[in-house]
């Protein structure tokens, strides 16, 4: 699908041999706290999840992509979640889960890719995410791509023994 082929990453669907790599993410404690994950998931459940990934976003409500580079390499994930095609609006979030390519404009392109993707073939209106405030990577690469600080949600997230303010930002095509 050329919507979803960049200059140096593509987004692609979910496939079965994408197994360890989402095991890997969904069970990294130090990023839980993105996805207010708090306990560890089984392969048992992430194949399956991988078993239903195929399942059209107008009945699931989401859709996760995962980011690949030009080698092919799965970098990352970029997800569209709890979908309200009524009202023509999504949430949207991304992980470059892979270090090294990190801050190297891949999850820009990630994400302008997906926003074209909800625009032209979902026919969204608008996009949301949800930022921890002392997330400045995130709430850069999300500012530079149009989305707009509407909201800050006080002691919203308890992470570490403290509450954590948390962004809601929104993109309106």
């Amino acid at each position: 699908m050329l919507t979803l082929n960049g200059k140096h990453i593509y987004l692609r669907a979910l496939e079965p041999e994408d197994l360890d790599f989402i095991y890997t993410i969904e069970n990294d404690e130090s990023i839980w706290e993105l996805s207010s994950t708090q306990t560890p998931y089984s392969r048992y459940l992430i194949k399956e999840y991988l078993e239903n990934a195929h399942k059209d976003i107008y009945e699931v409500k989401q859709l996760r992509l995962l980011i690949a580079n030009d080698n092919h390499e799965s970098i990352g994930l970029i997800d569209l979640f709890d979908c309200d095609f009524k009202n023509k609006r999504a949430g949207i979030g991304i992980l470059i889960y892979s270090k090294p390519s990190r801050q190297k404009g891949f999850g820009d392109e990630a994400l302008k890719l997906l926003m074209s993707y909800a625009k032209s073939h979902l026919d969204l209106h608008q996009l949301f995410c949800n930022i921890s405030e002392d997330n400045n990577v995130s709430l850069n690469l999300f500012e530079n791509n149009g989305f707009k600080k509407i909201g800050l949600k006080k002691d919203w997230n308890y992470i570490n023994g403290s509450f954590k303010n948390e962004y809601l930002l929104q993109r309106i095509f």
